[in-house]
């Protein structure tokens, strides 16, 4: 097998070289590109945490540690949710607010500089190719639970 001829090598270095790039940004601001990600997707109504951990591709554990610093570092405060009290919702701080900015604007600088040299049509494609591998990977996922479970009833 050669390691260079597979989806699972190009997605990988590509996501380190970006996640590297970001990093080293991010660390002039005193965050990591994980927090930055998180505040960008905090909008003005709060954002349920259960929904932040799926979109960063984190566990519940990881996430929870990420967002007791973020709140210790004053970047959010959360709260209980008004109809449902399980729920809790992210918010921004002032201080969150101004590096969201920050954030989103290093995020847009990337990817106009991107769009400068990547035509329309293989937008289309990577989006579809990338549609794919996610559509692919959910029902791998899928069959693993699935065999875990019946593994388990079997036992």
């Amino acid at each position: 097998m050669n390691i260079n001829e597979t989806f699972d090598q190009h997605i990988r270095s590509t996501l380190f070289s970006m996640m590297r790039m970001y990093n080293l940004i991010a660390a002039e601001h005193g965050i990591t590109q994980a927090v930055g990600y998180v505040l960008i997707l905090i909008d003005e109504e709060g954002v349920p945490a259960t929904k932040i951990a799926p979109v960063m591709g984190m566990g519940t554990s990881s996430l929870t540690r990420l967002l007791k610093k973020m709140e210790s570092d004053g970047l959010i405060y959360r709260k209980a949710g008004k109809q449902d009290r399980r729920i809790v919702n992210v918010f921004l701080t002032e201080k969150g607010k101004e590096l969201k900015e920050k954030a989103k604007k290093v995020v847009l600088d990337f990817n106009e500089r991107l769009y400068k040299r990547i035509t329309k049509k293989e937008m289309d494609t990577f989006i579809k190719v990338t549609s794919i591998i996610k559509e692919v990977v959910a029902g791998e996922i899928e069959k693993y639970q699935e065999n875990k479970k019946n593994e388990t009833l079997n036992k």
